[in-house]
């Protein structure tokens, strides 16, 4: 069998592995890593070689970035700000909604984005009584838009990039994908404001996020004990229950005690929904502690086998909490990291470690939450992909190809095959990681573009554009998985409106595309 064969074999399993779901994505990426140096199409140090990649060094470093932001509390409070001027109209909010994560997006990740504002959304439904679906499902679509804003809008931006830099010398700008992803914007807030109410089924869904933005005023009128309690940017409250066969059970205590770790005051303690009298109490199980202390304390100790905690106090921080000095910190370090990005003053892999390393040595990022705010799942796919981006362009493979595609449909001239290009990727995308897509159909684009002898760059960019329109499935994206079960959804819900968008996604990729970066 030849070098191009085994390439396709491999290729072929990989996507199989894919679409079954019963293997991890990032398991999947390794094998292919793995069995193209064992099969000898790439030496040991080309099939590892996605690692030391800079585009995997820029992604890693984006997802800390992303939790200093969404840990500073400002995705919430900007999701919390901006939705509220929606009043009580569900088009209205829709806009506001799908602009907001759209922004979000563009500077942390669509999921991230998704996963920081889900509560807030799904808060503002319950408050104006509408289904969750009719604003999740636009804010999962939205994010997929605002991924096309900047370059760090998404990891397929990254590779993408990348790929120009190798091909005609120059990746994309930081703000080029604005070019396309601003009016991609703009048409799927039309779409979902206009259609949405005919497009989204009105479920119900089995359960509903809480509303943790009045909480620690709760807690302050359960427990008269807590009223001189601080909760503002820096310090906080929770409750935290003595669990079954805990070794609290026995132990006396009282308000106003430091608890072992020397962070955290007992302010108050309630048996049976009622705070008990100040005074020793010996702690059974069942018994609920009110914790005092500053966030991070807060956030270390209830981490404990012996108690449970009711509200995390970190998600009660990010939705009820004032912004702190990290607020302010985080700004900073991402507008530093934007104008460096947008200068191309340091290489965008330096400039992301850069910021990455700035949230963690000014406290916005704790270590441990900055290892693991990264995506482990979604590095080990980017990492394990690219060995065959390399194997399918040092076999042959994509050229092999790509001539097989212009001698069908050359003569009907480049557009038409950009049109094949983006309509395969539109079904990958549906069916596997819209980052493993692009890996696969970007050298391909390449190729195309040498064989016609004509610019890369309308290719790449087509290709990354519609990796974007994963709409028609909640498997399709982690930002499609995440609003399903809030929003009630089945897996047949997404495709009624996810088809007009993947339209106008397309139109875009074939039709403008080629006017901003000519073939």
């Amino acid at each position: 069998m030849s070098e191009s064969a085994t390439t396709l074999v491999i290729l072929g399993l990989a996507v199989l592995a894919f679409i079954s779901g019963r293997i991890p994505t990032g398991i999947v990426a390794l094998g292919v890593a793995l069995a193209l140096a064992a099969t000898g199409i790439l030496e040991l140090p080309q099939a590892f070689a996605g690692f030391a990649d800079p585009s995997v060094v820029l992604i890693a470093a984006l997802f800390v970035v992303a939790e200093g932001l969404d840990a500073s509390g400002l995705t919430a409070w900007t999701g919390r700000l901006l939705v509220r001027r929606g009043g009580g109209n569900p088009v209205v909010l829709t806009v506001f909604v799908m602009l907001v994560v759209a922004l979000l997006s563009a500077l942390i990740t669509p999921n991230g984005a998704v996963a920081a504002l889900l509560p807030v959304v799904v808060v503002i439904a319950r408050r104006i009584e509408v289904p969750p679906a009719l604003l999740l499902l636009p804010l999962a679509f939205g994010a997929h838009a605002g991924a096309l804003l900047t370059l760090t809008g998404s990891p397929v931006n990254v590779i993408v990039s990348e790929f120009a830099a190798d091909a005609a010398g120059h990746g994309f700008g930081f703000f080029e994908f604005t070019i396309v992803g601003a009016p991609l914007l703009v048409g799927s807030i039309l779409i979902a404001a206009l259609f949405g109410r005919r497009l989204i089924p009105a479920r119900s869904p089995a359960t509903m996020s809480r509303d943790l933005t009045e909480h620690p005023s709760v807690l302050l009128r359960e427990y008269p004990a807590a009223a001189s309690a601080e909760v503002d940017r820096e310090a906080g409250v929770a409750e935290v229950l003595v669990a079954p066969r805990s070794g609290l059970i026995g132990e006396r205590v009282f308000p106003g005690m430091v608890t072992d770790s020397g962070e955290l005051v007992i302010v108050a303690v309630s048996r049976g929904g009622e705070q008990l009298p100040a005074g020793e109490v010996v702690l059974r199980a069942g018994d609920v502690l009110l914790l005092q202390g500053s966030w991070d304390a807060l956030d270390r100790n209830v981490v404990d086998p012996d108690v449970l905690v009711v509200d995390a106090p970190d998600a009660v921080r990010r939705q009820a909490a004032p912004l702190g000095w990290r607020a302010g910190v985080a700004i900073a370090i991402l507008a530093a990291m934007v104008v460096l990005l947008a200068t191309g003053l340091l290489p965008p892999a330096v400039t992301g470690l850069l910021a990455a390393i700035a949230m963690v040595l000014t406290g916005v990022v704790p270590v441990t939450r900055a290892h693991r705010a990264i995506s482990w799942s979604t590095i080990l796919l980017v990492a394990g992909m690219i060995p065959m981006s390399t194997a399918i362009t040092e076999t042959g493979t994509a050229a092999t190809i790509a001539t097989a595609l212009v001698d069908a449909l050359g003569s009907a001239g480049p557009t038409v095959v950009l049109l094949a290009l983006c309509v395969v990727a539109l079904i990958f995308g549906q069916l596997i990681s819209n980052t493993a897509t692009v890996l696969i159909l970007a050298p391909i684009s390449v190729s195309v573009a040498t064989t016609l002898g004509l610019s890369p760059l309308p290719f790449l960019m087509g290709v990354g554009v519609v990796c974007a329109a994963a709409f028609l499935t909640p498997v399709a994206t982690p930002a499609n998985f995440m609003v399903k079960d809030p929003a009630g959804l089945r897996f047949g819900d997404y495709w009624k409106l996810g088809l007009p968008l993947m339209a106008l996604f397309l139109a875009v990729a074939v039709l403008l595309v080629p006017l901003v970066w000519p073939f």
